[in-house]
């Protein structure tokens, strides 16, 4: 549960608007605050991470190079498909005539 989820629980007593007996402002953190609740939020969120085993690893790398050699080939193709589309449309072999 997040620090601001927490601060919303229903069994807390309500905090009072404005400011409290001391003169103090009550609502957003300051500055120092915010920066420790992140750090807060942060390690929390690192704690949940699950590392893969050997086996998970070798499997998700093969599946990543496998979809980027398929993306360079439909790349290569549709390049190459481009390319010569232009070259019929537009009469040109690529060389500039004198």
């Amino acid at each position: 549960m997040t620090e601001t989820a927490a601060s919303s629980s229903q069994d807390r007593p309500a905090k009072k608007s404005g400011n409290d007996a001391k003169g103090a402002k009550s609502g957003k953190p300051g500055f120092f605050g915010r920066i420790a609740l992140f750090v807060r939020q942060v390690i929390g969120e690192l704690r949940k991470v699950v590392t893969p085993t050997r086996k998970e690893l070798i499997r998700f790398t093969i599946v990543v190079l496998i979809f980027v050699i398929l993306m360079m080939a439909i790349v290569t193709v549709l390049d190459t498909a481009f390319g010569i589309g232009i070259g019929w449309v537009f009469g040109g072999t690529g060389s500039v005539e004198r």
